[in-house]
């Protein structure tokens, strides 16, 4: 086998042009293939991924039983918030974690009466991964001292009409299910170009939450922004024997919609890729098709020394692999490449933003990643489709008459 690997390496560069051109072909393949795949998972981490900060966090901490309850978001304080948050806080992986308190309650105004969840934040620990907090259309942002101050969503305002310094009524459900109700000032107004979410969400101080649901000090969820889309599992596998007694999820479970979303799109893009992976292997194998056509005197001379079909075969499969083991290593460094220009100046896709709602949480640019999540099986099957795309040249080659091909002009 040593000897076939030998004249098939050496048989590559001994049609340096030609080598090239296949070379060439599948690098250009595999490299635009982790570009598009760095620049999906950019799209996941700007769009799903701050949908997820929008709906609470990555991971959720509650206090037993909380899933259990019939009641929506229902008030169950957890025993030890701060331990949840301190053991969320030391793995590597998660960016924030903070207390809320999560609701459900109504907001009134002359306009009428309007369904909404309330989330009592801290304000300060939620700044830098809030992304109402970082887009304050007018007014300002809460503050931890916060008395009967709310953030509401340009959407709540537009159908309340209200603006910042107006009053309006909230009134929400206790721990006890007495119906507490107080008059709230619009401290600030956000806007993140999704209506229906805007209209839905009101932002309280968890101090104030506390004093209004009769939740002293307590809080009834811990939510945990991770610094990557996907590494849920891995942080909750660490977090759990830390927090024993305590129900621990991911949006994939609270928010099945998302998930079923996100789902769908890798299985479209899934498809695309395995395409343009065809079509790159259709050149490919026209390509060796032609050098059999090429080496026909050559592959004569090795039938008359000896070669029988079979080795013939063998010698070109290996020479179809180890090209595809070249054009594969030459690919990662296009890839790489490419997406290591793209990190330092982004993609920008501002203009899209209003396309379509869910458009409206790309801040601007999308940074794509590396494009090694899935570089292993992005990387065998070009190999593989480089294999499979000589066994036609092989075959080929392996039924040449050595006299005859030894004659051919």
């Amino acid at each position: 086998m040593k000897l076939y690997i030998r004249l098939a390496w050496r048989n590559l560069w001994r049609h340096r042009r030609r080598t090239i051109i296949v070379t060439v072909a599948m690098a250009l393949g595999l490299g635009l293939m982790m570009f598009y795949d760095g620049l999906m998972f950019g799209f996941d981490q700007a769009i799903y991924g701050n949908a997820i900060k929008i709906l609470g966090g990555n991971i959720q901490i509650h206090a037993q039983g909380y899933n259990t309850e019939t009641g929506q978001n229902p008030l169950q304080p957890l025993a030890d918030d701060q331990a949840a948050v301190q053991a969320a806080l030391a793995q590597p992986l998660v960016e924030n974690a903070s207390r809320r308190i999560n609701t459900v309650g109504m907001v009134t105004s002359r306009e009428g009466a309007f369904g909404v969840s309330i989330i009592g934040i801290e304000p300060e620990k939620e700044q830098e991964v809030n992304l109402a907090a970082q887009n304050i259309a007018s007014g300002r942002y809460l503050n931890q001292e916060d008395e009967d101050l709310l953030l509401i969503g340009k959407g709540l305002a537009d159908a309340m009409d209200v603006g910042v310094g107006d009053r309006i009524t909230m009134v929400g459900r206790s721990t006890h299910e007495q119906m507490r109700q107080r008059t709230m000032t619009v401290a600030g107004i956000y806007d993140l170009g999704m209506p229906e979410y805007e209209k839905s969400t009101v932002y309280i101080s968890l101090g104030e939450a506390q004093a209004l649901f009769d939740l002293a000090g307590q809080s009834t969820e811990v939510a945990i922004v991770l610094k990557q889309l996907g590494t849920e599992p891995k942080v909750m596998a660490a977090i759990e024997p830390l927090l024993p007694g305590y129900e621990i999820d991911t949006w994939r479970n609270n928010y099945p919609e998302l998930l079923a979303t996100i789902t769908t799109k890798n299985g479209v893009m899934n498809i695309f890729s395995v395409i343009i992976l065809l079509i790159a292997g259709i050149g490919i194998l026209n390509l060796l098709l032609m050098a059999v056509y090429e080496r026909t005197r050559e592959i004569g001379l090795l039938g008359a020394m000896g070669l029988k079909p079979f080795q013939i075969w063998l010698l070109f499969i290996i020479e179809g692999t180890l090209m595809g083991f070249v054009g594969v290593a030459a690919g990662i460094l296009v890839g790489l490449l490419i997406n290591g220009l793209l990190r330092q100046v982004g993609l920008d896709f501002g203009a899209m933003s209003s396309a379509v709602e869910y458009m409206a949480l790309i801040s601007g640019r999308i940074y794509p990643t590396w494009g090694l999540e899935k570089l292993l099986s992005r990387a065998l099957t070009v190999a593989i489709i480089a294999a499979l795309a000589a066994l036609i040249p092989a075959f080929e080659a392996s039924r040449r008459e050595p006299a005859a091909a030894l004659h051919h002009v």
